[in-house]
């Protein structure tokens, strides 16, 4: 089992890498992690529509070529379906007993996911209706995916 979280951007502050670190650890134990921070486009000050557009469009590419063809992909996006912790853990598991080996989580940058990418996802999945920064979207992520681990094993983790 392998799963990738593919981001746009790195994360700056101690807090942000230290967290992750710390349930990157954690889900050690139930599956091959790996992480892929990929690079911001940059956006011009004042951008116009077009060149937000070409941003999401740079940034897809990077994403999408961090992809493998028989993953199955998440895509975090707030248009997408919110889950409970419980569903969460049944969509990871029936992903992994359908035969699949790997899983990305895609999390994008400032201006969110290209239409590419939302198109290539098997699955888009909401927080909430809110926006959040990516670097506390990345962490949320992590520590729900290691309690759809914790879940599925029955292993007892706080509420």
């Amino acid at each position: 089992m392998n799963i990738n979280i593919i981001c746009i951007g790195k994360l700056k502050e101690k807090y942000w890498v230290d967290a992750c670190s710390e349930y990157a650890k954690r889900i050690g134990g139930y599956c091959r992690l790996n992480i892929v921070e990929l690079k911001e486009a940059k956006l011009p000050k004042n951008a116009s529509e077009a060149d937000e557009a070409i941003v999401m469009q740079k940034e897809g590419e990077s994403i999408l070529a961090k992809i493998g063809e028989n993953d199955y992909v998440i895509a975090l996006e707030v248009e997408g379906k919110m889950l409970d912790s419980p569903e969460l853990a049944s969509k990871v598991t029936g992903v992994f007993a359908g035969g699949r080996q790997t899983i990305d989580f895609v999390i994008g940058g400032s201006l969110g996911l290209s239409p590419e990418v939302k198109k290539r996802a098997d699955f888009g999945l909401s927080f909430s209706r809110m926006t959040f920064p990516h670097q506390m979207a990345r962490v949320v992520l992590l520590e729900q995916i290691y309690r759809a681990f914790k879940i599925a094993n029955h292993e007892t983790y706080h509420k």
